[in-house]
């Protein structure tokens, strides 16, 4: 866990954001830790694909409950806990697409600010 938390102290920002919002569930303890530095609220984008065992729930990604916050013109992080194929952040970027921007991070895979791209990756906090 100590590693995972140095990546998160030590990770660089090359934007100001006015908002964090994590794709839940996955991107909820991400988002809370980032938040410890970044002090900016934090939003839940209610986006499901997999189970968790990582396995396809549905054809495609499905938004779960209506956006209920003010996003458009703002700066946005978009925090998942990890990007596998992209579809999932695809979908939340076009559902955001009114933003200032949206910059993505990713404990795991492919991100505009990501800790780690690895095939195989344990989560410290998932029991």
């Amino acid at each position: 866990m100590e590693e995972v938390l140095e990546r998160f102290r030590a990770i660089r920002f090359d934007e100001e954001f006015d908002a964090i919002v994590a794709i839940a569930n996955g991107g909820i303890v991400p988002a809370a830790i980032l938040n410890q530095r970044l002090q900016k609220e934090i939003y839940l984008l209610r986006i499901n694909l997999r189970d968790e065992h990582q396995q396809p729930k549905y054809d495609a990604p499905r938004l779960l409950a209506p956006i209920d916050f003010d996003y458009k013109g703002k700066r946005i992080l978009l925090v998942d806990d990890r990007i596998k194929t992209g579809v999932t952040v695809k979908m939340a970027c076009e559902l955001l697409s009114e933003a200032a921007f949206v910059r993505t991070f990713a404990v795991n895979g492919e991100a505009d600010y990501c800790l780690y791209n690895e095939s195989c990756f344990r989560f410290p906090w998932i029991m």
